[in-house]
């Protein structure tokens, strides 16, 4: 099959394929007498195992060692399971991550307004890092529609 279809069939890109194949992930494809790739059922599968390894978010380097030892039948299971636990623990130290993010956003959010005043501690906490730290309000509130000078242009 050309790289469209193999594309089509493991739902990775043409793009991405190329990749793989230029960092050593996946052996160069066969070319047919018209210089395209041709890829074969062996080529999909592994593929295939590219893109579920992706969706799980291994690393490259991670995807390589998995392949290799997926290759190797004499491997030992230990070494599969330690990658893949190596790979829990950094998933889990990741949510804890989108946790503490998500959770500084919906405290900052609870303590915004959300009115037609500049107030706002998001960002405050954007601009330095401080919910305090916001810019000097006008001292005269002007209607939220009203022109502004911006650049030199009124």
């Amino acid at each position: 099959m050309n790289i469209g279809e193999a594309a089509k069939a493991t739902g990775v890109s043409a793009k991405m394929i190329r990749h793989y194949e230029s960092v050593g992930l996946i052996q160069p494809a066969d070319r047919a007498e018209s210089g395209y790739r041709v890829y074969s059922a062996a080529d999909v599968s592994t593929l295939r195992f590219i893109r579920r390894a992706r969706d799980l978010n291994f690393s490259m380097e991670r995807i390589g060692q998995l392949l290799a030892l997926w290759r190797d039948r004499g491997r030992a299971s230990a070494d599969v399971k330690r990658i893949a636990m190596e790979q829990v623990e950094m998933l889990e130290a990741r949510m804890r991550e989108l946790e503490e993010m998500a959770g500084t956003l919906r405290h900052l959010a609870r303590n915004c307004h959300g009115d037609d005043r500049p107030d706002c501690p998001i960002i405050g906490s954007l601009s330095d890092g401080s919910a305090a730290a916001e810019p000097v309000a006008r001292t005269r509130r002007r209607p939220a529609n009203a022109l502004t000078k911006v650049g030199g242009i009124r």
